[in-house]
């Protein structure tokens, strides 16, 4: 076994026996976990909160509790559905004090483009896209983000929204359906 938290021996371990090997005394390996997902919950983190900051302390917040419920954790969806219903129940609690939610559309992320004409024309296709998203209800917003951009499966999104799996459905659906009519015309004028 190399370096407790973060050596050889975690990378051929399950998330779902790491957590057997945390709950079993070796709290250590926890970290293993952290570092497996801690990206993916601060992206989350910066769907609900405005600056990486706040994303940063919820990350934290949400690995803190995780460690404090692995006992419950009975394997009955995967770790990281587990954790991101965790995630998800955080957010929404500290949302429901401040009623807001920022989607991770409206996220700046890394061009790929090198010229400046692709860079414009990507950054009024990311702007359409955010303007568009934005104006989505919320449980469409959440909906979209899980399926999209975390790559979550319609049961995952079960799992983390509490939404029933054809409610979740219903609601990419018809987010995307929103997003088609609201991009139409971005997409007939042509980007100028």
């Amino acid at each position: 076994m190399k370096g407790a938290a973060g050596g050889a021996f975690c990378l051929e371990l399950s998330d779902e026996a790491i957590v057997a090997e945390v709950v079993a005394g070796k709290r250590d390996l926890f970290r293993a976990l952290v570092n497996r997902h801690e990206r993916r919950i601060t992206g989350l983190g910066r769907s609900f909160f405005h600056n990486l900051d706040e994303a940063a302390d919820f990350t934290q917040d949400v690995f803190l509790k995780a460690f404090h419920a692995l006992p419950q954790f009975e394997g009955r969806a995967r770790f990281s559905t587990w954790l991101y219903r965790i995630a998800y129940t955080s957010a929404l609690n500290q949302l429901n004090r401040r009623k807001e939610y920022k989607s991770l559309s409206e996220d700046e992320h890394e061009s790929a483009y090198k010229t400046p004409e692709e860079e414009h024309i990507k950054a009024l296709a990311r702007s359409a896209v955010r303007q568009a998203v934005s104006e989505l209800p919320e449980k469409y917003r959440i909906c979209v983000d899980l399926f999209f951009f975390y790559e979550r499966s319609y049961d995952e999104i079960e799992v983390i929204t509490g939404y029933p799996v054809n409610t979740v459905k219903s609601h990419v659906f018809r987010a995307k359906k929103l997003l088609r009519e609201k991009l139409k015309d971005f997409v007939e004028g042509g980007i100028t």
